[in-house]
Parts: C-alpha cells; structure tokens; sequence
C-alpha cells in the first residue's frame, strides 16, 4: 500500500480538526471504516435555482481521471455510480496524451445510466461558431443527445464581458432555448473579480469555482457571495489538489469546501479505487450540514503558505486546465 493511500486512510482511524468521527468507528481498521460507511445513502443538496438535486460530491474527468489506464477507469465511473455519485463533470479539451479523450470514456459508460445522473462539459473557444463546433463533438463523444450543464471554460482575468455577451454567451442561452442544454454557467479557477462581474452581469445558472482553505483566487470572499445572491448554483474545485502532503487530510480540506454557505458540491478528479471509495465514504459520514462547526479560519492560517504558484500547479502562467 503506497503511503498516499495510508496519508488518505489515516483520518478514518482519528478524529481530524474539525471533523466528527463517530466513536465506534474507533475501534475499526479504516478499511472496515469505509466499508460501512460506502453502504449509507449519498448527501444531496439543490443546485441553486436550477433545482436539480446533486450528489455533495461531483466526479471529474480531468487529470487525475485520465492518469487510470484501461480497465480501471471503467469500473471506476461504475463504481462512482453505484454508490450515489450523481454529477459528473468534463471539458471539451481534457486528454492529457490518453488514448481517449475523457469525454469519449464518459461515452462508453454514462448513456446507460443517462436517465439517474448529470452530465456537464464545457468549451474552451470565446469565437461562436469554433465554440458550437466544441459542443458538437462533445455531443457526439459522450454519445448524448443533451447536456444538463454547458459551461464557458475558465473565465480569465483578462476576459472581455461585453464581447463574451454578444458572442458565446448568446450562443449559450440559444441552446438552453433549443434544448440542447438544460442549463449554463461557467468555471473559473483564476479570476474572482472577474467571476463575480460574470454572475452579476449576465444570467446564469452554475458556477464551478476554485475554492480551498489556501484562499488562492479569494473565491469563496469575492465570487461566492454573488453566486448566492442570485442563487446560482456553486460547485467548489481544486478542493485537494497540491494540498495533501501539507499537514492536512481530505476530511478537512472536503469538510472546508461543503460547510461554505452556497456551495452545493465539490468536484474532485479520482485516480484509483481506492481513493474514489474513501471520498464517498467521507461525504456519506459528514452528511448534507453546511453549518457543522468547523474552524474555517484556523485551517486558511495553517496553510496559508501554499496560496500561489510555487505550491500550487494549476496557479502557475503555463498551466492550462485541459
């Protein structure tokens, strides 16, 4: 067992700051401590106005997805389903030299399921008709004939409002008209202000938003509040990433984005079996309170030291989400 995995499971075996582990699960190894747990019903909560009702925790098809060979990310997206996952997120772009895209392996696995879960991608290009040629595909990859959730990938600081209105955003609300989309939003893991100008401004549905205890970006301060305000639906990424390893567990760094007031889920990309069954297994026993008590400030001055790019890798200039 790799000491990743030990790293991961060791919560299980002890109350972590801030997170209440139920006492006869003391006495267990974690791995009994996951196998009871796996067996409880999955937490939901509402996706903002859009009403949909989805699983706290979403499954990702970036990165670390695409880092499972052939023959285990199969039974991995099954395994996911199984146990209540609901949400299950991609790109356009996401392939990192795999022999699939992450879009074609939801394809091969989700149709089957289509009518119990969510599917929710996004385009890269801001030109209309690039951006409608990325939808298509998509379509095609995941072998669907609809989306639940179209998103504009990244918002970045430098992007253009008013030109993204008159452009893909429009393009966006016509498909939401026609049905190829149930609902639209977008993601952003580099630009606060300028996801807080989005959600004002214009009307959409969901956001996935950056957000972790290094307060990195300032989403949760700058972008979430508006997100409420006009209820829109809010998912919390780069919940984990580059984080482990740092004098924190899963439990707290999961716990500190579901206990934000407005954030519905957290999307997390999964390498491995092991991994995916611990998360669940995390999320069933915290349950749907947004309001447990949980020392948010205490955990942001305990790793405030990683809030940028020498710690961070999505945080670098070169990094590229895709």
């Amino acid at each position: 067992m790799s000491k990743n995995v030990i790293s991961r499971r060791g919560f299980l075996g002890r109350a972590a700051t801030g997170v209440a582990v139920v006492p006869a699960l003391k006495a267990m190894t974690s791995g009994e401590v996951i196998a009871s747990s796996l067996s409880g019903p999955m937490p939901m909560r509402t996706l903002g106005k859009t009403g949909l009702e989805v699983s706290v925790l979403s499954f990702g098809g970036g990165s670390q997805f695409l880092k499972n060979k052939d023959g285990d990310w199969e039974p991995l997206l099954e395994r996911a389903i199984e146990l209540g996952v609901n949400y299950f997120d991609n790109s356009s772009n996401y392939q990192w030299g795999a022999k699939m895209t992450s879009e074609e392996r939801f394809g091969e696995i989700l149709p089957r399921y289509r009518k119990d879960i969510l599917i929710c991608t996004k385009f890269d290009s801001r030109e209309p008709a690039e951006a409608m040629r990325e939808v298509e595909t998509s379509l095609k990859r995941m072998k669907i004939d609809y989306f639940d959730v179209l998103m504009m990938h990244s918002i970045e600081p430098s992007e253009d409002l008013a030109a993204l209105e008159k452009g893909v955003y429009k393009q966006l609300l016509r498909l939401k008209e026609e049905g190829v989309t149930r609902f639209i939003g977008f993601s952003s893991m580099n630009s606060a202000p300028r996801s807080k100008e989005l959600i004002e401004k214009l009307d959409v549905d969901v956001a996935i938003l950056a957000m972790n205890p290094t307060k990195y970006g300032n989403f949760a301060k700058v972008a979430l509040p508006a997100a409420r305000k006009k209820d829109v639906g809010t998912i919390a990424m780069k919940v984990i990433r580059d984080l482990l390893g740092n004098g924190t567990s899963p439990a707290e760094l999961i716990q500190y984005a579901l206990t934000r007031d407005g954030v519905a889920s957290a999307v997390i990309g999964h390498y491995g079996m092991d991994v995916l069954e611990e998360n669940i297994s995390l999320v069933k026993q915290l349950g749907t309170d947004r309001k447990a008590a949980f020392d948010h400030r205490g955990l942001e001055n305990r790793l405030a030291h990683l809030a940028g790019p020498h710690a961070l890798c999505w945080a670098r200039p070169e990094y590229r989400d895709c």
